[in-house]
């Protein structure tokens, strides 16, 4: 409980990114920006700030793939279940390095 209590933060981030920027999208090509540039890079910067700060953690992953299936029925069709996946790597790969980063500036004492 006390990990998911520090993961709100970081979720409520995402879930702006997942359920606010969608409204940015007037057509096609906005929507590809939003959905390859800017809420990948939101979830990669978010998992890599939580990694530095928490540590890691599986359920902070599950939880972003989670938190965009709904979105698949609201602003999207079918064919964005591939972004689940997506953004799930995204923030495992983010919390994984933000790991590293903190444990070099630790090894580094900075």
């Amino acid at each position: 409980m006390e990990n998911i209590k520090k993961m709100i933060p970081y979720l409520f981030v995402i879930l702006l990114a997942f359920y606010i920027i969608p409204f940015l999208i007037v057509d096609t090509g906005s929507g590809i920006a939003v959905l390859l540039i800017i809420v990948p890079m939101i979830c990669f910067i978010n998992a890599i700030i939580y990694g530095i700060k928490h540590s890691f953690h599986a359920l902070y992953t599950i939880l972003v793939c989670l938190l965009f299936i709904p979105t698949i029925y609201i602003f999207y069709n079918t064919s964005a279940w591939v972004y689940v996946i997506g953004y799930g790597v995204l923030s495992l790969l983010g919390n994984i390095f933000g790991i590293l980063i903190y444990k070099v500036f630790k090894s580094f004492k900075l």
